[in-house]
C-alpha cells in the first residue's frame, strides 16, 4: 500500500469488531508515527493506549458520568459561520441517515453520540495529550502525529476514529490516566477492525472541490 492509497482508504469508523489488536502492533504504530514533523523537534505528543481490563475499567467510569465535565477548550468556535456551519450540519445529517435516525428523534441521536464513550466497541482506546503551556503550533504538530497513527493503522489493516468527543471528559481522563497536572487532554481515538456489516461504516464524508479552497499561482 502506498501513501495515496492509505489516505484514500482512511475513514472514521464508528462500529468495530471486538477482535483484540496485539500490543506489539499498537506500539509499532505509535513509535513509527513519531516520525511526524514538529517545530524545533519538540515532539509535543504524550500518548496513552488502553485495551483489555484497563479499557473496560475506564469505560465503566465514563458510564457513571454521561454528561461529562466542562471542556478545557471549544471543539468548534461558538456561532459557527459559513461554510463551516453547513459542512458540519451536512456531515451530521449524512451520518444519522446511515442509521435511519431522523433529525427530530433526539433520543436516538443522543444514544448514538454516547457510543463515543465506549470507543464504538473498538478493542483499543487511545488518548493524545500535551503540555498545557504549549501553543497552537504544537497542537498542529500533535495533529500531524495523529494523522500518522491513522494512516499507519490503515497500512496494517486496522481502522480508527479520531474523537474530540473526549474533550468533554478532561477530568475523568486525567484522573484515570494519572496525567501530570501540567498536561492536558487533546483528543482520543478508537482503533480496531471495522464491522463490515454496520450501516454507519458506509458513511463517506464529502469533500469540497479544490476550486473552493485552493489556488495555484505561477504554474503552467
Amino acid at each position: 500500500m502506498n501513501v495515496s492509497e492509505a489516505v484514500a482508504a482512511r475513514v472514521s469508523v464508528r462500529a468495530f469488531r471486538p477482535d483484540p489488536v496485539p500490543g506489539a502492533v499498537v506500539r509499532g504504530i505509535l513509535e513509527a508515527a513519531a516520525k511526524a514533523p514538529s517545530g524545533g523537534n519538540l515532539q509535543p505528543w504524550r500518548v496513552y493506549a488502553l485495551a483489555g481490563e484497563p479499557l473496560a475499567a475506564f469505560k465503566a467510569v465514563v458510564a457513571t458520568n454521561p454528561f461529562g465535565e466542562t471542556p478545557e477548550y471549544d471543539v468548534y468556535p461558538p456561532n459557527l459561520w459559513e461554510p463551516f456551519r453547513t459542512r458540519r450540519f451536512q456531515n451530521g445529517e449524512d451520518l444519522y441517515a446511515t442509521l435511519g435516525i431522523p433529525r427530530e428523534d433526539k433520543p436516538a441521536r443522543l444514544r448514538q453520540l454516547a457510543k463515543n464513550g465506549a470507543f464504538f466497541g473498538a478493542p483499543v482506546g487511545m488518548f493524545f495529550c500535551l503540555d498545557r503551556k504549549l501553543e497552537p503550533p504544537q497542537w498542529a504538530d500533535l495533529g500531524m502525529y495523529m494523522q500518522n497513527v491513522m494512516l499507519l493503522a490503515v497500512e496494517r489493516g486496522l481502522d480508527t476514529c479520531p474523537q474530540e468527543y473526549w474533550a468533554r471528559y478532561p477530568q475523568t481522563v486525567a484522573t484515570f490516566l494519572g496525567l501530570p497536572d501540567d498536561h492536558m487532554l487533546f483528543a482520543g481515538m478508537a482503533m480496531g477492525y471495522r464491522d463490515p456489516d454496520a450501516p454507519i461504516n458506509a458513511l463517506k464524508a464529502s469533500r469540497d472541490p479544490f476550486e473552493l479552497w485552493g489556488e495555484l499561482r505561477g504554474f503552467d
